[in-house]
């Protein structure tokens, strides 16, 4: 979650419905051909981030509060929480946990984390097994103060960067993770810091590259050898952009490079396909947060998500994306552009906004859900995506095409249409797909519509405006 003035700049036009139509080439309909003898990636599942502690609003500070999900949610909407969108269908695979800001307790001298409240855990570790989610995707945002230079969450840095003071900030590290798996919160994948080139006015904490090196290749040796199957991601920003990464880090240690394209056009993917595409040396490359940093969302921007989704997996072959928010409080003011939906704490007495929610309950931002819930209840994890032939490239209509569950599953070709008319999408789907496929569509008006049965190979399907349709063999 940064704040960074040029990324809010590229952010704004987004919020504008001339978004939709500033970089197609005009056309109503074209010819695509699924390639299911040119197979990609496996799709890992989608992640999502939880906050599971307080943070102040506009991200403005540590509040002493427990304002928190699941833990302000009434029973009955724990369940709904964890079974309607966690676990929606086949569900979100991971969950992000912020090591230092929605997980800050302290023990050990301040140098080891701990449940803030005695239910924390236990509650997280609830919301996963109910929801059917593997774990989580452990990072910090900040090291616990007992390493920092200020002896606090928010600002600095770690006190030293020698070998001896890093081992043992690395036993430390393990020793967090040892304590989350005990307490039934299963760690699958472990990031050393989030942004670490930002300093904020919540959890953070500065490196230099060189640091960043230093920490990373000490630290990830000790989680490596404690826990080999996790893992293990660099460096939630920029992924390999930088040089000095890519040089200094040991790539044993290194699984994948992660990145930050916050708000970002879809288009970014198609553009700067060569820039995410280059220099992974053997590693996967995926984004692990989005969400629009100017704390608003708008049907375009529903577009916008579903696109960034289907973009980052066919033109980097990204295994996985990440949402940043599944709530956030009625009262916090960055809600809007980074939930799912909203919760409203105990202490929120403003009935003026999210007059239909109650107290511990919550509902959902259409416009933020409608561009993820079809991904979710239409593709199972380790999902197989396959090449999708396209005469023109075009930025406001996307195709996505994958087996669900692997190479023998049932095909599912996914189609969106953010012009302001509507496109045809005449689709080859290839050689064994004879048969029926059944459309469903999402857009603010219809979850899951079911549409018309269309026999294949041959499918000639035309997508309203601003809509995500959802085509899934019989």
């Amino acid at each position: 979650m940064q704040r960074k003035p040029h990324l809010l700049k590229s952010l704004l036009f987004l919020g504008c419905a001339a978004v939709a139509g500033a970089w197609s080439i005009a056309a109503s309909a074209q010819q695509y051909r699924v390639r299911l003898d040119v197979p990609k990636q496996t799709i890992w599942g989608l992640g999502v981030e939880i906050q599971s502690d307080s943070i102040g609003s506009g991200n403005n500070g540590l509040p002493a509060a427990t304002t928190s999900v699941p833990h302000d949610l009434v029973p009955s909407e724990r369940t709904r929480f964890a079974t309607e969108m966690i676990g929606r269908g086949y569900g979100f695979r991971y969950i992000r946990l912020a090591g230092g800001l929605y997980y800050r307790g302290l023990r050990n001298d301040g140098k080891n984390l701990v449940e803030r409240w005695p239910e924390q855990l236990s509650e997280l570790a609830a919301l996963i097994r109910d929801s059917g989610a593997e774990g989580v995707n452990f990072e910090y945002w900040s090291p616990t103060p007992g390493w920092k230079s200020n002896n606090s969450y928010i600002g600095g840095k770690l006190k030293q960067f020698d070998a001896a003071f890093l081992g043992s900030f690395g036993d430390a590290v393990v020793e967090d993770i040892r304590y989350l798996i005990a307490n039934d919160v299963p760690v699958v994948a472990f990031g050393l810091q989030n942004e670490p080139v930002y300093s904020t006015a919540y959890s953070s904490a500065v490196y230099s590259d060189a640091e960043y090196v230093a920490t990373y290749n000490a630290v990830n040796a000790k989680v490596r050898a404690a826990f080999p199957g996790i893992h293990l991601h660099a460096n939630s920003l920029d992924g390999q952009n930088r040089a000095a990464l890519r040089t200094g880090l040991d790539l044993d240690l290194v699984d994948a490079w992660t990145w930050h394209k916050i708000g970002a056009n879809s288009n970014d993917q198609i553009a700067n396909a060569a820039t995410y595409n280059a220099n992974k040396l053997g590693k996967v490359v995926y984004n692990n947060e989005f969400e629009y940093l100017d704390n608003t969302t708008s049907e375009a921007r529903m577009m916008n998500t579903a696109q960034s989704v289907m973009n980052w997996f066919a033109f980097v072959d990204s295994p996985t994306w990440y949402w940043l928010h599944a709530l956030k409080p009625t009262y916090n003011a960055e809600a809007q552009g980074y939930a799912l939906g909203y919760w409203r704490p105990a202490d929120d007495n403003d009935f003026t906004k999210y007059p239909n929610i109650q107290k511990g309950h919550f509902d959902y931002e259409l416009r933020n859900w409608r561009a993820l819930v079809g991904f979710l209840e239409w593709m199972p994890w380790d999902s197989r995506r396959y090449q999708v032939d396209e005469p023109t490239v075009r930025n406001n209509q996307r195709i996505l095409a994958f087996r669900q569950g692997g190479d023998t599953g049932k095909l599912v070709v996914v189609m969106t249409n953010r012009d302001a008319t509507t496109f045809t999408f005449n689709v080859d789907t290839g050689t064994g797909t004879v048969g029926n496929f059944k459309g469903y569509r999402y857009n603010l008006a219809n979850w899951k519509l079911a549409l018309a049965t269309v026999a294949g190979p041959s499918l000639s399907v035309s997508v309203p405006k601003n809509s995500i349709e959802f085509w899934v063999q019989q």
